[in-house]
């Protein structure tokens, strides 16, 4: 198996290349600078080669057997088929035995990896019922009862999930508020592994968490190929002149307050490699775990009312259906130039499960740029 997807690795050597330009810098991890000297009874091989993920790292030893780690602390060895895991190994290292089977994914960004790798039958329960999935091929199976809805974060089924031997539970870091979800799981023999892919601050990085769940459920190759895929799509733009443009990201929250994007995020870098700028160039802290920033209005207005596009996240609240309804949601807003010389858009609501897509969402940003919106996929102008 390893051989076959290595082979594969090498076909994709051009479009890896292009990877590294588009993330910078390579993102390769060092094993240097993490202890892969975890049991005497492993012999570490190699490492997974990475473009530009940077929340997690994978290193190999002989037999199959893979050390995952993730934002740097939490570690988790993949156990392959027919193995066990060495007796020596440090407890705070969770165990994962393959085959991965009968997943409960809640980390609702991760579903459209497994899509792309045509892996869903791995996964056994949903933390999002069937109407909320935007994805298709999700909410199909969950029609069709392939997926079973499990109750979301903080109250997942345990009786259901126990009953068809969940093999593994895929969170994001909401259930770090429910900490005692976590710990039951856990006691329940249900390893708990969460997502760090939207923290990365490449779009491509994102992306590439692909790479891990294919590793999870042995479907490397596929990863590798559908990786490659989101490469592709980001050259459509690879030489995208910058239009000196400056685009405003957010929504607006219950409490009347903006909600934007950190400087350092992905979605701001997806913005610059359509050839915009992002309005904030120094927004937030980039050492701290959230990838957003809360302001009031007034100082969203201060910060954002030049700016040349505005660009509302529909996801967390709806799509809107007309400028009206933005206004209804502040006042301060037909201030803005960007509402007075009509470049408002709003996203679709399956932007942020679409996280196999990011290429083309960056397209349809430069296409907003460049006048050609006619066709947007993931974007549509507010009237």
């Amino acid at each position: 198996m390893r051989k076959r997807w290595m082979a594969a690795v090498l076909l994709l050597t051009a479009a890896l290349a292009l990877a590294l330009t588009a993330c910078g810098s390579s993102a390769e991890t060092s094993s240097a600078a993490r202890d892969t000297d975890i049991s005497e009874e492993l012999v570490y091989t190699e490492s997974m080669e990475l473009s530009c993920a940077e929340e997690f790292s994978v290193d190999y030893y002989e037999n199959g057997f893979a050390l995952i780690t993730i934002a740097d602390s939490a570690r988790y060895l993949l156990v392959p088929e027919g193995e066990s895991a060495p007796e020596d190994l440090d407890g705070e290292i969770v165990i994962l035995q393959q085959p991965m089977e009968n997943i409960y994914l809640v980390a609702s960004a991760v579903m459209d990896m497994f899509v792309s790798m045509d892996a869903l039958d791995a996964i056994r329960f949903s933390g999002t019922q069937a109407d909320g999935w935007y994805i298709e091929e999700a909410k199909t199976a969950m029609e069709n009862g392939d997926i079973l809805y499990a109750g979301k974060y903080s109250a997942p089924d345990y009786e259901q999930i126990l009953a068809e031997n969940c093999g593994l539970a895929i969170e994001n870091t909401m259930i770090y508020h429910a900490p005692e979800v976590e710990e039951q799981l856990e006691k329940f023999g249900i390893p708990v592994l969460v997502d760090y892919s939207s923290y990365e601050a490449e779009p491509l990085g994102r992306t590439e968490w692909v790479k891990l769940y294919g590793l999870l459920v042995g479907e490397e190759e596929a990863a590798e190929e559908a990786f490659a895929a989101e490469i592709d799509e980001f050259a459509t733009v690879a030489d995208a002149e910058q239009t000196g443009l400056t685009v405003a990201f957010f929504y607006i929250t219950t409490n009347g307050e903006a909600n934007v994007r950190q400087s350092s995020d992905y979605l701001p870098k997806m913005i610059e490699l359509a050839g915009g700028t992002y309005i904030f160039e120094d927004l937030g802290d980039e050492d701290t775990a959230s990838s957003t920033v809360t302001m009031t209005m007034e100082e969203f207005y201060a910060g954002a009312k030049d700016a040349d596009y505005i660009i509302y996240n529909s996801t967390i609240d709806g799509e809107l259906t007309s400028v009206d309804e933005l206004l209804g949601k502040s006042s301060l807003l037909g201030n803005f130039s960007a509402v007075q010389s009509g470049n408002v858009y709003c996203t679709s609501k399956n932007l942020y499960q679409s996280s196999m897509e990011l290429g083309t969402i960056t397209a349809d940003i430069h296409r907003m740029l460049t006048g050609e919106d006619e066709e947007l996929t993931y974007l549509y102008k507010l009237e």
